[in-house]
């Protein structure tokens, strides 16, 4: 395997620096001739995938690599999370490995360049997999703004994405994840659905909108959530975001503040989706990323109850084997 060989170099420089190397090697890589590798087709939420394994929001947030990325033989691509106006985050150093636990801490706070730049990108792509992308509200956005961020993101790319996921759980964006509670939840999604309904030229259908929950809701919280997703007129749920839990882990996962990821999440994440399909039902779509480091966790994943599923930590401590190997066990 190439890239246990080339690992301990990649891990021997900084997280983020690391991270950047891997999307230029991969924007070079877009040159080629993208491909998807496929065991059918899969039909959810009005689309046709050629598998079910995506590739998480928050690798390439930029858009910079989706062509490199699909060369990889992902079924689908989510990228963000992107906001109205270019922002760079959190300080640095924001970005952290837990190897023995095969998991990674983040305070990254939504970097990117941009609704305007990403959408610009996404316009030039070759990649012919389905795009979804993840969107959230600037750090500067006061919290009764926040409808308007996310309402001026779908405007800005819904001509360009298959798919809109609208983030209101990732911790580390102060106040965000308050937006989960219902009465701040259902007139940002209603607002965007009304968004959703006016006319735009080349689209025959409604664009999907999607929800991604945390994996830190409480039973009562996540019954609520499933309850609106049910009254309203939306098309899946991603579950999950990251964790602010440390439960199991040392001192040294306990020291640093931001998001978990990685094999440590996947238990929690296996929670949520098994719970969403008890209250959700059969037919609603959902897609299930947490901790999938292998066919194993994959299949797990699909056996909770996840029509798809995304990788993204998994990625980074398995490799891009890890794409190939997980289309084969869920399709």
């Amino acid at each position: 395997m190439w890239y246990y060989a080339i690992r301990p170099a990649l891990f021997a420089l900084e997280p983020e620096r690391a991270h950047q190397l891997a999307l230029n090697a991969l924007r070079l890589a877009g040159h080629r001739r993208p491909r998807v590798r496929s065991t059918g087709t899969i039909e959810c939420m009005g689309l046709r995938f050629r598998n079910r394994v995506g590739l998480a929001a928050g690798f390439d947030k930029n858009a910079a690599a989706v062509d490199g990325l699909g060369s990889l033989g992902f079924g689908f691509i989510e990228v963000g999370t992107v906001t109205p106006r270019p922002q760079p985050g959190q300080p640095r150093p924001r970005l952290f490995r837990l190897p023995a636990a095969e998991a990674l801490i983040n305070r990254l706070g939504f970097p990117n360049d941009g609704a305007e730049k990403v959408a610009a990108r996404l316009r030039q792509r070759k990649y012919r997999g389905i795009v979804g992308v993840n969107i959230g509200k600037n750090a500067s956005t006061p919290l009764h703004h926040a409808i308007d961020d996310y309402v001026t993101c779908f405007r800005i790319l819904r001509r360009v994405a298959d798919y809109i996921v609208v983030n209101v759980s990732s911790p580390n964006t102060p106040g965000l994840r308050s937006l989960q509670a219902r009465e701040q939840l259902e007139p940002l999604l209603t607002a965007l659905l009304q968004e959703r309904s006016v006319p735009t030229p080349g689209q025959t259908r409604p664009l999907p909108l999607l929800l991604k929950i945390s994996p830190d809701l409480s039973d009562p919280e996540l019954q609520d959530i499933s309850t609106l997703l049910k009254a309203l007129p939306l098309d899946g749920v991603i579950a999950t975001n990251t964790t602010l839990s440390r439960e199991g882990l040392g001192a040294a996962a306990s020291e640093h503040t931001g998001g978990l990821s990685g094999r440590p999440l996947h238990a929690l994440s296996l929670r949520t989706v098994r719970k969403l399909r008890e209250q959700l039902g059969p037919g609603f779509p959902i897609i299930g990323v947490g901790g999938i480091d292998s066919p194993k966790a994959a299949l797990e994943m699909r056996a909770a109850g996840a029509d798809l599923i995304q990788i993204y930590t998994g990625l980074i401590y398995r490799g891009p084997a890890l794409v190939s190997q997980c289309i084969r066990a869920v399709g």
